[in-house]
């Protein structure tokens, strides 16, 4: 484990001087308000574009970091100094990320000393903590993700040991720093409530509701403490975590559902344009901006946002009763990330970084069965790919497909030895040719566009030609995973 944490972290160091996404811009800037406003200011400032919308939680972690960012270099701290990026700050801004992803490292250690074989957890936490999507999220595009997945880790796994009222409350404390994570509450609630409130006695299984005041009261107690010092500007904090007026889809479609949806729109209007059909001309536009507003379809029925909160939930409900009837440690893994899968595939103004809540509590099931790790290839490979496009200079061409084909020569043989399956036999004719297609995916959108177009001409067609071919192979791996579970 030493070994793993001196080669990530020497890795991690050498990305320091990598593109950085505005996102990098974002975080200073909550340094900058949660360092020189009172917290009653917090989440109504808006000097800036990139305003605070995460929850209290990871306020005060940028609050904690703005401490140590006054010793380095005061004038990130400014509000005023939009785009501020001395070196002092780069280097400052990606060693928060490094060190914050120990607590990563701490949660994989963890899952390494109380589940199963021990050579396959070597594996699966050098797969995790080094995996290409997280490295191009945290380490180049920039972001906090490492510590977000490790408290979710945290809690898995003191829900593996049966200590189910701390993985609640570790659960609710990662709520109350990222809520996202809102899409997995629903597995929780349903496990907890099953696992934990449910006492077994020698006349059978009883409800406890002193259990019940136990779990609820532990869970309101960190929400109390996280929103409680923001009680008279609740609007205002909600009103930036819950930004509905933002369209269906995200400026760059993430490889999800609505991406195939919009993508039919897109050739409907090519048809109906040859029929003389009428057309939403304003529609025609929206489709390549996507960032805020509503998104609108020349053809196709519009999406609102009451549709993809009930899709997403319906197909929740599916995964849910069967962990309701059946509520093991495995259902509950399980339909965790097939909770956060849902909402993936069908939420609201979903991003394409998204993919990596999927893809990292999936990371934790890969060995358990040949179907499992079979799911992991496709989901991981259309998955890591997906995120590509958000490296769009050349510069960072080799680095991000070197990473993916060494973490894929490493991590997956060692798994099929484990499954004990050739690779050969490991995947099917149609699966092989998907990634392969992958390949000319790759070449098309990184040297191929540009000698047909010439550079900078239509921008969002490799864009979307990403988004559609990495959300069949998304979706294909959804399906399979899905009925792998309810079949089970």
């Amino acid at each position: 484990m030493r070994d793993l944490l001196i080669v990530s972290t020497f890795i991690k160091l050498l990305l320091i001087p990598a593109y950085r996404s505005t996102d990098f811009e974002v975080h200073r800037n909550w340094l900058a308000i949660t360092h020189s406003l009172p917290i009653d200011q917090w989440y109504i400032e808006k000097t800036s574009e990139w305003t605070l919308d995460y929850p209290p939680f990871f306020a005060w972690f940028e609050k904690f970091l703005s401490m140590f960012a006054a010793l380095v270099d005061p004038e990130m701290l400014k509000i005023d100094n939009l785009g501020y990026a001395s070196t002092e700050t780069i280097i400052f801004q990606r060693m928060t990320v490094i060190v914050s992803e120990l607590v990563l490292f701490w949660a994989l250690s963890r899952y390494a000393k109380y589940f199963g074989n021990k050579y396959v957890n070597w594996v699966l936490v050098g797969s995790l903590f080094l995996h290409p999507g997280l490295i191009i999220v945290d380490h180049i595009h920039f972001q906090y993700n490492g510590l977000l997945y490790g408290i979710l880790i945290l809690s898995i796994v003191e829900a593996k040991r049966d200590n189910l009222l701390v993985s609640g409350i570790l659960f609710a404390v990662l709520l109350n720093f990222k809520h996202i994570y809102l899409y997995m509450a629903p597995a929780y609630f349903v496990y907890l409530l099953q696992a934990y409130c449910f006492v077994q006695t020698n006349n059978g299984r009883h409800f406890s509701f002193q259990r019940l005041v136990v779990l609820g009261g532990s869970v309101a107690t960190v929400f109390a403490i996280s929103f409680g010092p923001f009680i008279h500007q609740l609007p205002a904090v909600f009103g930036r975590l819950f930004p509905f007026t933002r369209g269906l889809c995200h400026a760059y479609w993430a490889p999800n559902f609505w991406a195939l949806y919009s993508g039919a729109d897109r050739v409907l209007i090519i048809v109906a344009k040859r029929f003389g059909w009428s057309l939403n001309e304003a529609a025609i536009s929206s489709m390549t901006r996507g960032y805020v507003g509503d998104t609108q379809f020349a053809v196709l029925p519009t999406i609102e946002a009451i549709h993809t909160m009930i899709i997403t939930v319906v197909v929740q409900l599916i995964v849910l009763q069967k962990l309701w009837r059946k509520p093991t440690f495995d259902n509950f893994l399980s339909s965790l990330t097939l909770c956060a899968f849902a909402s993936y595939l069908f939420g609201w103004h979903v991003h394409e970084k998204a993919i990596m809540i999927v893809l990292i509590p999936y990371g934790l099931m890969a060995a358990n069965s040949k179907a499992n790790l079979r799911v992991l290839i496709i989901l991981s490979a259309a998955g890591i790919v997906s995120l590509y496009p958000l490296l769009f200079q050349p510069t960072e061409t080799p680095i991000k497909i070197t990473l993916t084909l060494l973490w894929f020569c490493a991590v997956i043989p060692a798994l099929a030895y484990h499954v004990q399956t050739p690779l050969k036999n490991l995947l099917s004719a149609i699966e092989v040719n998907y990634l392969y297609g992958l390949i000319f995916l790759q070449f098309y959108t990184g040297f191929v566009h540009d000698m047909m177009f010439g550079s900078g001409q239509l921008p969002f067609l490799p864009l979307m030609i990403t988004s559609l071919y990495c959300s069949v192979g998304i979706l294909y791996g959804w399906g399979y995973f899905m009925l792998n579970y309810l079949l089970a």
